[in-house]
């Protein structure tokens, strides 16, 4: 180091002389303009330099995915943390509480030694400043959307006395035909048919430790519920998987599993073939989680798939058609990604990335579909996760069908621009022998609260024309479910709502949108 300042005095010294001989045009002198070229210079040193730290543990962010005002004051600033970096003012663990702070501490995500000098950080910071564009890119444009919906009625629904709407699960039992709700404040509410006048669909109301996140409903059983912990970002492991029920039947063994790293989606099946089912976790956590799965639901039979963060949503389905269940999750938390873990036999999985992305991407969630019937599964996935350092409109968030080619390859065959897109399901609701989808987006800006609910409606080749509703601007829809709710014979729709905060419900009431339903049923009239 002490070298290369010396060098870099004696060049600087070298080109100010230089500099006042020649004059201030010296390019009219025939010299080459330096100033020009010591940026450039600049720029290539700084995109290597990020090439090399910002590429280490994820795919390399590229700079038009961001404005230069989010690089500066957002994302580089934590990505400097993570780098050993300390800048001015900045203190890793002081915002979190003390339980907070204890989790993260034994993580080692803030390294004590720096892994770059600050001259080589002011480089990438530079980098980004200077390539990145002033605002965020625009969207490509779309048909123009319809804001109505001719196939579904909407309707909405308040549970209990709630000011403030904060669903986190929507679930519906086939075998009960019941809707399951969870709600942020510890409360899980059954509902008998939503599409029924009046008040009658509320059938029980449990209260729950923590904010549940996914539920099941196994033949002659009782329902088996998953709850986060802490629903805001957090590394404590407070999550919970238990069966649902007041007491337990005699001769039972109740689930009762402990300590889940911020868990948010499970998923069943017998994966060693042993004849006992088996379950599959995404404990999403925060700075640290992990995709796992117990033999038997025996906690003391852990199998580790990936032990990172951001396991969001998991299917467990035959994709080599070799006749044993393969596991497919998509990744978030910068390690963007879908994988694939093909099953070895005897519990053994091989891993295959099939779709790799930016660490800005937003994975929210996926599920699979064959889209274009070839009786393979495509993958239907939606980006927009935007609670993070980089809370911006980015054009790369929305709806995607990535088209299999019977070989476990992906790729991307059409995509529709959301911003903050959070959501997406696949269902003939037309009953035209295709599958239209509908999608929510949760992490938008509320600029245009219309576009929370997108109906997509399938006219053939990979061509969906999009309808929203009025009713769609009246929440922010974190959740969604479809089945045929009133038994007619058509798919109906229900959109749960979550707000963070009032100030989120106050930027609506100025829009002049004064209800905030927990839930907004959207009954289809095809039959």
């Amino acid at each position: 180091m002490p070298f290369l300042q010396t060098g870099l005095l004696f060049f600087i010294t070298l080109w100010l002389a230089s500099f006042s001989l020649v004059g201030k045009n010296d390019t009219q002198a025939g010299f080459p303009n330096r100033a020009a070229a010591n940026r450039d210079d600049s720029i290539s040193v700084g995109k290597q330099l990020a090439q090399r730290h910002c590429g280490s543990c994820h795919l390399f962010p590229e700079p038009a995915l961001l404005d230069k005002k989010t690089w500066v004051t957002g994302v580089l600033p934590n990505m400097a943390m993570r780098l050993g970096i300390k800048l001015p003012g900045q203190d890793t663990l002081k915002p979190l509480s003390p339980e907070e702070e204890k989790a993260v501490a034994h993580l080692t995500i803030y390294p004590e030694t720096a892994r770059l000098s600050t001259d080589e950080w002011a480089e990438i910071v530079r980098y980004y400043e200077r390539v990145a564009p002033t605002e965020p890119l625009p969207q490509k444009s779309y048909q123009s959307v319809t804001n109505q919906l001719p196939l579904f009625k909407a309707r909405e629904i308040a549970l209990g006395d709630k000011p403030v709407p904060q669903t986190t699960l929507l679930k519906y039992d086939k075998n009960t035909a019941r809707l399951y709700v969870g709600d942020a404040q510890n409360a899980l509410y059954v509902l008998d048919n939503p599409l029924q006048a009046g008040d009658a669909f509320l059938n029980d109301t449990w209260w729950i430790d923590t904010a549940p996140t996914d539920i099941d409903f196994p033949k002659n059983a009782a329902p088996r519920l998953l709850t986060i912990g802490i629903f805001s970002p957090s590394d404590q492991h407070l999550g919970r998987l238990m069966t649902l029920e007041r007491a337990a039947k005699p001769g039972s063994s109740p689930i009762n599993i402990r300590d889940l790293p911020r868990p948010v989606q499970f998923t069943t099946g017998d994966l060693n073939t042993d004849g006992k089912e088996d379950v599959v976790i995404c404990g999403f956590g925060n700075n640290a989680g992990k995709l796992f799965w117990y033999d038997g639901f025996e906690p003391t039979k852990e199998h580790v798939l990936k032990a990172l963060p951001g396991a969001r949503k998991v299917e467990i389905a035959d994709f080599n058609r070799d006749k044993k269940p393969d596991i497919m999750v998509v990744m978030a938390q910068a390690r963007e990604e879908v994988v694939i873990f093909y099953n070895q036999g005897n519990g053994r999985f091989k891993e295959k990335t099939v779709l790799q992305f930016s660490p800005l991407f937003g994975a929210s969630y996926f599920e699979l579909a064959d889209f274009n019937r070839d009786g393979f599964q495509d993958i239907l996935l939606t980006n927009g996760d935007n609670w993070d350092y980089s809370s911006v409109n980015k054009n790369y968030h929305g709806v995607r069908i990535y088209l299999n080619d019977r070989k476990d390859n992906f790729k991307e065959a059409w995509f529709y621009p959301l911003y903050g897109a959070s959501k997406a399901i696949a269902r003939d609701f037309d009953q035209d022998g295709d599958l239209d989808i509908a999608a929510t987006s949760f992490y938008a800006n509320l600029a245009q609260p219309e576009q929370g609910f997108v109906y997509l409606s399938n006219e053939g080749r990979m061509n969906f024309k999009p309808f929203t509703t009025p009713e769609g601007a009246h929440g922010k829809w974190l959740t969604m479910e479809a089945a045929d709710f009133d038994k007619d014979g058509d798919v109906d729709i229900v959109l749960g709502s979550y707000f963070h905060t009032v100030g989120e419900m106050t930027q609506l009431i100025f829009k002049g949108i004064l209800s905030f339903p927990q839930l907004l049923v959207l009954e289809n009239r095809k039959k």
